[in-house]
């Protein structure tokens, strides 16, 4: 009998952590849903696009890090590993940037230039990309991905993201003829409680704060010996002004 209720109790326990993965796993695809959005287009004569965008919410970040992990079995220094490696290719901390996967099973998308397709409304100001995958310029069909970085910062250096509280990621629908008689291709994400800070802590992100000092250290050496060499031709020049002085004086 006390065998049966140890294996009983064991048995429950098993059970509550079975549905405590179960629950963990779907939170985490919600999350991943929220930010990573499809949309799916057709048009009259069997042509298919899917298009799919993701914005690189903190949160986001944090489920497919922790997705990835458990997908892979990696150990914590092989998911700080990754995890850097993931922030330093979106370089969060001068860009907006935002994945799009395209499966064309429809007529050749050309789309180049193709950061003339797009536009990233933050509140009032209309953003255009800074950069982008260059294979979106070439013509394709079937499948393609890849990121695309819009400033996040102003001339002043303020973010556009502050006190914003949706962002809208329009493509136009001359993308494709299969949406070519829509106006645009819109996704929306509610950036309010986004926290991109909450990532920058462990280990993952002392290293990418040495890159960003060592970057620094490397550009304030670069100034310093520009300024170092105008120093120098300055003081040239004065000595060479006051040499002269020295010898009219004498006269």
């Amino acid at each position: 009998m006390a065998l049966n209720r140890k294996q009983m109790f064991h048995g429950v326990l098993f059970c509550v952590l079975i549905l405590s993965l179960s629950a963990a796993a779907f939170a985490d695809t919600k999350v991943l849903a929220r930010w990573s959005q499809m949309k799916s287009y057709k048009d009259n004569f069997g042509g298919e696009l899917d298009v799919r965008a993701t914005y690189y919410s903190a949160e986001y970040i944090e489920a497919l890090v922790k997705q990835e992990a458990e997908k892979n079995l990696w150990t914590s220094n092989e998911t700080d590993q990754y995890k850097y490696q993931l922030l330093s290719g979106l370089s969060l901390d001068e860009y907006i940037p935002i994945h799009i996967e395209f499966d064309n099973r429809g007529p050749t998308m050309h789309l180049a230039p193709f950061d003339s397709f797009l536009t990233l409304w933050v509140g009032k100001n209309k953003l255009t990309p800074v950069d982008f995958d260059k294979r979106f310029n070439f013509s394709f069909q079937g499948k393609r991905d890849g990121l695309v970085f819009f400033p996040r910062y102003d001339n002043k250096g303020k973010s556009y993201l502050e006190g914003v509280k949706t962002i809208r990621f329009a493509m136009t629908g001359a993308i494709s003829s299969v949406t070519i008689n829509l106006s645009t291709l819109d996704f929306v994400w509610d950036v309010v409680r986004d926290n991109p800070e909450a990532l920058y802590t462990g280990r993952a992100a002392a290293r990418l704060e040495l890159d960003r000092l060592i970057k620094r250290i490397e550009k304030l050496n670069a100034e310093k010996r520009e300024l170092e060499g105008k120093l120098s031709e300055v003081n040239a020049e004065l000595d060479t002004i006051t040499n002269r002085v020295e010898e009219l004086q004498r006269q």
